[in-house]
Parts: C-alpha cells; sequence; structure tokens
C-alpha cells in the first residue's frame, strides 16, 4: 500500500488544533468573555492578569483561525507553543484535579506537540499561505515574462 504525502497528515493535525483552539476562544467569549477569563486568570495567582485575561481569548480566536486556514501558522504556533507549556507544566502540573493534574493536561499536551510540530516542519501544502506564495510566484514570473 503507497503512503499519502506527509503534507496530508501535517493538514489534518493542523485543522484539529486550529479548530480545538478556535473552539476553545469561543468558549471563552461564550462564558462571559473578557471580564470573566481575566477573573479566572487571577484566580489562579498569574501576574498581569488584566493583559492575559485579554491576550489570551484573542490569540486563540485569532491564531486559532490562522492555524486553521494555514495562514502563517507556523508563526503564530510559536505563541500556541508558549502558551501550551505554561498551562501544562507551569498552570496544570501543580494542581490537583479538576484544573490539574494528567486528566485536565491531556489536551494541553496535545495542542503543544501540535503547535511544535508545525513550527518544526510548517503548515503543509494544504494551508492557504501555500496558495498565496504559489500565487505570487505566477504573478511575479507573469509579469517577468511580459503577460
Amino acid at each position: 500500500m503507497r503512503a499519502l504525502p506527509l503534507s496530508w497528515g501535517i493538514t489534518v493535525v493542523r485543522l484539529m488544533a486550529g479548530l480545538i483552539i478556535t473552539v476553545a476562544a469561543l468558549e471563552k467569549f461564550n462564558a462571559g468573555g473578557f471580564g470573566t477569563f481575566t477573573g479566572v486568570v487571577s484566580g489562579l495567582g498569574i501576574p498581569g492578569a488584566p493583559f492575559w485575561g485579554v491576550f489570551i481569548p484573542l490569540l486563540e480566536l485569532i491564531g486559532g483561525l490562522m492555524v486553521l486556514l494555514g495562514l502563517y501558522a507556523r508563526w503564530v504556533a510559536v505563541l500556541f507553543v508558549v502558551e501550551y507549556f505554561v498551562t501544562s507544566f507551569l498552570l496544570k502540573v501543580p494542581r490537583q484535579p479538576p484544573f490539574g493534574g494528567w486528566d485536565s493536561m491531556r489536551i494541553d499536551l496535545m495542542l503543544w506537540a501540535a503547535a511544535i510540530m508545525l513550527v518544526l516542519v510548517g503548515p503543509g501544502a494544504f494551508a492557504l499561505e501555500s496558495l498565496l506564495r504559489r500565487r505570487g510566484r505566477r504573478g511575479v514570473f507573469s509579469a517577468a515574462v511580459g503577460r
């Protein structure tokens, strides 16, 4: 049996990670928005709660959509590598369930791994940025030959 190109597997992981992250942002907005999430962040004892209470939902909404679409996904994934490292190892390891412990960390660890993959190998061939890059090259080539 012949294997599919690696870009198909990368695309599946990118799409699912982008979907999960985007839905997580929408859940934050539906649960009370910035104010409520800022209260959660503050309750965890995180310094700069007013900043993080706005930044994280926006990062997850905008960045999640960028990952989903494959638009600058490698760059936004760097921010998700940091976010999911912090949530997994600094926030959830020292706490007991339901906000801490293994059951609480599993999705964060998977999203951390997906973000690391995106940083290392990019979004795959089926990403909006790949399409834009190909179109840009064609445009440059067409202009160079006088079309």
